[in-house]
């Protein structure tokens, strides 16, 4: 299928260095009605990178797939750091987990580009399935913890929700 190639590597573009994700939540962080959402999938890309970028990738140091199998040339210029877990995966899985949690139903569109995004680095040649599935992993988790600590603070902020008396 060679009409999937270039779809594959714009899709493994749009999720270089999370900048998608990360011009996404600034959007959102314009408008009060979604201030919100933007807080929760900006922090949720922050902690997913701490974790998976500059944690994970450099205590496993898994070489990439075309550093270990001969025959297999990356479609796109080979990153230089570690294989896993992925951090394309992780931006993607911490922003969508972020948008669903905060939007609902209406934020479950973007596991559709998440996904999208994460296969990419596979057809692409950069990761394994094991690297994608990881970061993802650890996207939802952060975006789940972020959003988890941010309610806590926001009704410990607004104090506690009284039920108003019958007189």
């Amino acid at each position: 299928m060679p009409w999937l190639t270039p779809v594959m590597t714009f899709l493994s573009f749009l999720g270089n260095a999370g900048w998608i994700w990360i011009a996404l939540g600034a959007i959102l962080l314009i408008f009060r009605r979604t201030r919100w959402a933007g807080l929760c999938v900006l922090l949720s890309l922050l902690l997913g990178f701490l974790v998976n970028n500059l944690l994970l990738k450099n205590v496993v140091a898994r070489v990439r797939p075309y550093n270990a199998v001969p025959a297999l040339v990356a479609l796109i210029p080979p990153p230089t750091d570690w294989s896993f877990p992925s951090g394309h995966a992780c931006a993607s899985f911490a922003s969508a987990t972020a948008m669903a949690l905060t939007f609902g139903k209406k934020g479950a569109w973007a596991f559709v580009l998440a996904a999208l995004i994460a296969l990419s680095r596979i057809y692409v040649g950069v990761h394994y399935p094991s690297d994608v599935l990881v970061g993802a992993l650890i996207g939802a988790l952060a975006a789940v913890c972020v959003c988890w600590a941010l309610n806590r603070l926001r009704k410990r902020r607004n104090g506690p929700i009284e039920k108003p008396t019958p007189t």
